[in-house]
């Protein structure tokens, strides 16, 4: 009988991304085992890509993850790379595992830790080495367009439309790009640049489209969201904006051509109106990195 091994990340785009090189460290660790990721269904295109998954089950938050959809009755160890508890501990928990990796059981959870090194840290204290640095998922071979994307998950970390203008404007072959739930914000940077209908790409782009499209970007302009994650993990050169969260805490690695601009002030991520530290970022500061970037 196969040996199992439960990871869950039931989160985001840019959250799974961040814990690559922790799966790919287990898959190291643990070869013989089946590795089974619980997370949300929409992020099933980014698994061959990892390189460390062998199946899916669709979890959206911390649990319960669906034994009933386990292809074996218990994993023999479980993982939880998601949070520090109680109820992602419960969740699998609940799945009988024969050993259990999680903060809350083991190692003290530290604050101001960097997602990825987090997740390598956990893994490390319980003697399995993890490369934080290990987050490549191809090459851009730069031959598409330049990307701005000005959407969020929440308007605290969105740079207002009007400034993705200005620096669209500046730019060449730009294509905006977007989720359903974008359009209109992509739309109104598009006409405000004065870019034709064509280049909006928002809403037309489902996850294994967008891959595909960062996979080629000459460049990505994007405010703390999972489209700068996708950017890191192609070694796209980029401009990530951030407002209410630090880079040291979630930002690119330093260098890969990579500049992470932010006016240094904390606050709500999940705030209703833009930050005022993401305010205090210019039209111009950005433009400058996005041409010193792509030089």
């Amino acid at each position: 009988m196969a040996l199992e091994l439960l990871a869950l990340r039931g989160l985001g785009l840019g959250d799974l991304l961040t814990a690559v090189p922790a799966l790919r460290a287990l898959r190291q660790a643990f070869p013989g085992h089946r590795v089974t990721l619980a997370a949300p269904r929409a992020l099933e295109p980014l698994l061959p890509l990892i390189g460390a998954v062998d199946g899916q089950v669709h979890v959206a938050g911390p649990g319960p993850v669906p034994v009933d959809e386990l292809p074996y009755e218990r994993p023999d160890i479980a993982v939880n790379l998601h949070g520090k508890g109680p109820q992602s501990i419960e969740a699998l928990r609940a799945t009988r595992p024969g050993r259990l990796i999680s903060y809350g059981t083991g190692p003290v959870w530290r604050e101001g830790v960097h997602e990825v090194r987090r997740w390598c840290e956990l893994l490390e204290w319980h003697g399995i080495p993890a490369d934080p640095a290990d987050l490549t998922l191809g090459i851009s071979d730069r031959s598409g367009p330049a990307i701005v994307h000005p959407g969020a998950s929440f308007p605290a970390r969105r740079w207002p439309p009007e400034r993705f203008a200005q620096v669209a404007a500046a730019l060449e072959d730009v294509v905006v790009t977007g989720d359903e739930q974008e359009v209109s914000i992509a739309r109104r940077v598009a006409e405000l640049a004065g870019l034709p209908p064509e280049r909006v790409l928002a809403g037309r782009t489902g996850l294994a489209d967008l891959i595909d499209l960062i996979g080629r970007a000459r460049l990505v302009v994007c405010g703390d969201t999972g489209v700068a994650h996708l950017a890191t993990a192609f070694c796209v050169p980029s401009v990530v904006l951030f407002g209410p969260v630090s880079p040291a805490l979630w930002g690119p690695p330093p260098g890969w051509r990579h500049v992470a601009l932010w006016a240094g002030e904390n606050g709500d991520p999940h705030g209703e109106r833009p930050h005022p530290g993401l305010l205090k970022i210019e039209v111009s500061e950005v433009v400058e990195a996005a041409l010193e970037v792509t030089s």
